[in-house]
């Protein structure tokens, strides 16, 4: 009879040791958030901004900090200055739970070994490359490393390298750096794309300088760095525009130059390249072109997870190369 009360207790005991892993490991991933935090508004100077960055409110934010301060028991910001400022402890914590997270982030990929690598990448990439080379390579990373998971978000090469810098990225699919840029970046080719004049299907000239002249001029944003080149080549040829629209996305200035409003300048894969149903013509004397690269800091925080990613874009666009 009391076989049943005692298998009962073992089986409580062990849902009580369950229970405290659980919350131990839900303690230790609230403590990390809360230190990820603590980095941003160190970098950017407010809890607001800081919020925007890790996808919280502000008072999220607050709230995470009155935690990290009950837990260290001391004040990690001076509170009584319009923007908060750091404490002397807060600096030290700071200091500290940058070495914390980078270990904590770098055990993972130590566990994997050359065969099997496995980890979290945090990457950037411009939209040409969400567009083009990148999901077919994420697509072979995976079968090849299962275990790497891979945080992907979007933006332009110039404000994706201040993340990368800033240590908000470990890595980013960019186009080769262009002056003025955040220092210590390293970067690693993957792929080169050619610039072109695009202009409406079936134009009878076949001259950059008539084209420009004849229709609007839908520009490449010149806070991308692929809009700084095309306005320096232009002016180095003295070419004149018409400018009707400024756009920092190429797909949106395709399908504005293939509804007939206006010709415009682009760097394009060669894969996009042959696929086009519009004018084209060489832009640049010689045609320019740009690298496409993996943006990373001088530390190399994404690892060897960063690197198999790079070694997979190359091979993939080797391969789409070579296909008949």
């Amino acid at each position: 009879m009391h076989a049943p009360a005692l298998a009962f207790h073992f089986d409580k005991q062990k849902l009580l040791i369950l229970a405290s892993s659980m919350i131990l490991s839900h303690w230790c991933e609230m403590s990390l958030r809360a230190l990820r935090t603590l980095q941003a508004i160190a970098r950017h100077g407010s809890f607001a901004r800081a919020g925007e960055v890790v996808g919280l409110t502000q008072s999220a934010v607050s709230l995470q900090i009155r935690a990290l301060e009950d837990a260290f028991g001391a004040q990690l910001f001076d509170r009584s200055r319009r923007l908060p400022r750091l404490t002397p402890a807060g600096r030290i914590v700071v200091e500290r739970s940058a070495e914390v997270l980078a270990l904590y982030d770098q055990i993972a990929s130590d566990l994997g070994d050359e065969r099997s690598l496995a980890g979290r990448l945090k990457l950037g990439a411009i939209q040409t490359a969400l567009s083009g080379a990148l999901p077919d390579a994420l697509v072979t990373l995976n079968r090849a490393h299962p275990r790497i998971r891979v945080h992907v978000v979007a933006g332009m090469s110039a404000e994706l390298a201040m993340q990368v810098a800033a240590g908000e990225l470990d890595a980013a699919v960019t186009t080769e750096p262009v002056r003025p840029h955040p220092q210590d970046l390293i970067w690693t080719p993957l792929y080169t794309d050619r610039f072109w004049l695009i202009a409406p299907q079936h134009c009878e000239s076949r001259h950059v300088k008539d084209l420009l002249g004849q229709f609007p001029f839908i520009r490449f944003d010149s806070h991308a760095w692929a809009g700084r080149v095309i306005a320096r080549e232009l002016k180095r040829q003295r070419l004149d525009v018409q400018d009707e629209m400024v756009l920092d996305s190429q797909e949106v200035i395709l399908r504005m130059v293939e509804k007939g409003l206006g010709v415009a300048i682009v760097p394009l894969s060669d894969e996009i390249s042959s696929s086009l149903q519009l004018t084209k013509l060489p832009f640049g004397d010689p045609q320019l072109v740009r690298q496409v690269v993996l943006l990373e800091r001088y530390d190399r925080r994404g690892g060897r997870l960063a690197a198999a990613l790079a070694q997979t874009i190359i091979e993939t666009q080797l391969g789409a190369r070579l296909e008949p």
